[in-house]
């Protein structure tokens, strides 16, 4: 039995979101209108799958989004949304893995996939919402290309996988995985991995749901 809370203040989509969620009858669904009855609900209900509509409801910022899913660490949260900046998308996906982000007019299995995700801990991102942060690169910098080898690194990178973790799965030397590591830095022009995961996620290299947090 899962717990969902709707903070949706549209009752078209919410009543939609209810006929999804009740296909299985022991889920058991809240509702909520606001920012304060929503945290009464998750204080009653920690391990509950939030469906919020950002844009609809009282939150100052996504700062604040994130601190209450700070607080009840145990909830995940699907944002729905007709539109969501690119800002607050990037923001909330390199801050935490508990969010999973659709669009109201995403694919029906989108929505679902999202739902299922969510139910299990798992993060989902739609396509939608990758096409718009891909759509919006940063420029490359100086040297910015990388080789297919470098390419291949950066994902490791990404998936929290260490040098030696690296080195042993290429059948390389660590010396020689330090060496692509500066190497991409270089291209880069950035001084960390965090650095370097956020570069390549915003130019496409790596999907933000590999990205080890």
């Amino acid at each position: 039995m899962d717990h969902y809370i709707l903070a949706d203040n549209q009752d078209l989509t919410r009543y939609a979101f209810e006929a999804i969620i009740r296909k299985d009858e022991r889920n058991v669904i809240h509702r909520s209108t606001d920012k304060a009855g929503l945290m009464q609900l998750l204080k009653e209900n920690e391990n509950s799958v939030v469906v919020l509509d950002y844009t609809l409801f009282d939150f100052i910022d996504e700062e604040q989004l994130l601190i209450i899913s700070e607080r009840f660490a145990m909830a995940s949260w699907v944002l729905v949304s007709d539109e969501l900046t690119e800002s607050f998308l990037r923001q909330v996906i390199y801050s935490s893995h508990a969010f999973s982000i659709v669009f109201k007019d995403s694919p029906l299995k989108d929505i679902r996939d999202a739902l299922r995700s969510a139910s299990r801990g798992q993060r989902y991102v739609s396509q939608k919402v990758m096409e718009q942060l891909l759509s919006k690169q940063s420029e490359e910098k100086n040297n910015g290309v990388l080789t297919a080898t470098e390419m291949e690194i950066i994902k490791a990178i990404a998936q929290g996988k260490t040098t030696k973790e690296i080195a042993e799965e290429r059948f390389s030397s660590i010396h020689t995985i330090t060496t692509h590591r500066k190497n991409i830095f270089r291209k880069l022009d950035v001084n960390t991995a965090h650095e370097a995961i956020k570069y390549a996620i915003r130019a496409g290299w790596v999907h933000p749901s590999e990205f080890y947090i």
